[in-house]
């Protein structure tokens, strides 16, 4: 592999030259303002924490742009098969062997396949959309075609399964329930978009028990039942109370697709407004939990979730909390971490200029890529990049994550395959993609 095609760079020492200066602290938002974005120290001090196990060009030469297009393709992975199914700008879906990245099938659309797909398991199914307003169903032995829904707007969410009903929506603000095996639809909910000018995209659906979450172009986030259609809250109008706190927002989007936390006894869903920030909603009443202001353009939400650790007498080391965090990406305020409980901030990293992906949880780390410098990888902890790897041609959609493995789509429209040597020596255990054990 030529070290042309990318670079393995450490960002361990990205605040070396504040460290013990009083400027880091884990409870100041601020603390990661202290990064040089133009000239970082990781740009030259490779590392290896980050290793790139594969580098397989999928997208057809003609639809790659050699100025730097975009990919909004990300990965779903088949864990018992070794499988991963990425959409392309090339209007294909692949599937591909998780091992190596090479091709197995591909299935055509009329347009730009964005959506990241639903595997099934159980029917041995992928269901994905694509920009040509339709959600299809493939065999995924084989990519036939099983049904093609036609909605009449980009599909570019992924589905969610729920029993014998698929949710889905479209940038038209349509959510859709149709039978799983068979595309026949059962219900679909819709609100008008708003008037003025909207941010390109639109959210998916999350579920928590019985009822369904979506949120809006025009500032809403509302809750259905899953198995009817019923709207079971009155829209809640994020926007409106960025309205009252000052002047009128240009845009009232509500385009990112909602997180579900259990907390407790009770349920917590996160949606985010790129005016008002980000929002905590209990998952039954649709009542408020908290709300950061602060965190505007919000784009993307991710979570890290770690269980309790007890103390270990052996080596003498104290107890580790149970965490569970909300992470914020915002291309302009940076990626925020918060408590899920309390919303309190835990970290703010401003990451370099350009827009950044989702963030991924990955063997004990977060992941995330930006469009102009390569994917990073980050802790928890405080925020502070571990490692990174640049292509040259950036990522604009969240690599998929299984144990201490990335897949990630690059913008030049090549599938990497990431390793992640944990700081940890994991138990021994089968690898899915070897088959051996280590």
């Amino acid at each position: 592999m030529k070290s042309t095609f990318f670079r393995l760079v450490s960002a361990a020492a990205i605040l070396a030259s504040t460290a013990g200066c009083g400027v880091f602290e884990l409870s100041n938002e601020r603390a990661n303002d202290k990064v040089n974005p133009e000239r970082p120290s990781w740009a030259t001090r490779p590392s290896g924490v980050m290793n790139v196990l594969f580098r397989q060009p999928i997208t057809s030469a003609k639809f790659v742009d050699p100025e730097g297009g975009i990919e909004r393709g990300r990965p779903e992975f088949d864990l018992a098969r070794a499988r991963i199914f990425v959409g392309s700008s090339d209007h294909g879906l692949y599937a591909l062997r998780a091992t190596d990245g090479s091709t197995l099938w591909r299935f055509e659309t009329l347009g730009t396949v964005e959506a990241e797909p639903y595997y099934d398991a159980e029917l041995d199914y992928v269901y994905f959309g694509s920009s040509d307003g339709a959600l299809y169903a493939v065999r995924a032995q084989d990519g036939g075609l099983v049904f093609r829904y036609d909605t009449k707007s980009d599909v570019a969410r992924r589905p969610v399964r729920v029993g014998e009903t698929l949710l889905f929506t479209n940038s038209a603000d349509y959510l859709f329930a149709i039978d799983r095996r068979t595309g026949k639809p059962k219900w679909q909910a819709h609100r008008p978009s708003a008037s003025g000018m909207e941010i390109s995209g639109h959210a998916g659906t999350a579920v928590f028990e019985d009822l369904a979450y979506m949120a809006y172009s025009d500032g809403t986030v509302t809750a259905y039942d899953v198995a009817t259609g019923a709207e079971k809250w009155s829209p809640i109008d994020l926007a409106a109370e960025a309205d009252n706190a000052g002047d009128a927002p240009k845009y009232l989007d509500s385009d990112t697709t909602p997180l579900v936390f259990r907390n407790g006894d009770r349920g917590l869903v996160v949606v985010a407004n790129v005016a008002a920030g980000v929002v905590a909603l209990d998952a039954r009443t649709g009542s408020r939990v908290w709300t950061n202001e602060r965190a505007l353009g919000v784009s993307q939400l991710g979570r890290f979730e770690e269980p309790f650790h007890a103390p270990s007498k052996k080596k003498e080391e104290p107890a580790v909390p149970e965490r569970k965090m909300v992470l914020a990406a915002s291309g302009t305020t940076g990626l925020w971490a918060f408590d899920v409980a309390t919303g309190k901030v835990l970290w703010r990293n401003t990451l370099p200029a350009g827009g950044i992906t989702a963030p991924v949880a990955v063997s004990g780390a977060v992941a995330v890529g930006t469009a102009r410098y390569g994917l990073f990888l980050l802790s928890p902890v405080d925020g502070r990049a571990i490692d990174g790897i640049d292509p040259g041609t950036g990522f604009t959609q969240a690599p998929t994550a299984f144990a201490d493995r990335l897949w990630a789509l690059s913008n030049g429209g090549v599938l990497y395959g990431i390793g992640i040597a944990s700081p940890v020596a994991p138990a021994r255990r089968s690898d899915p993609y070897s088959g051996v054990l280590r």
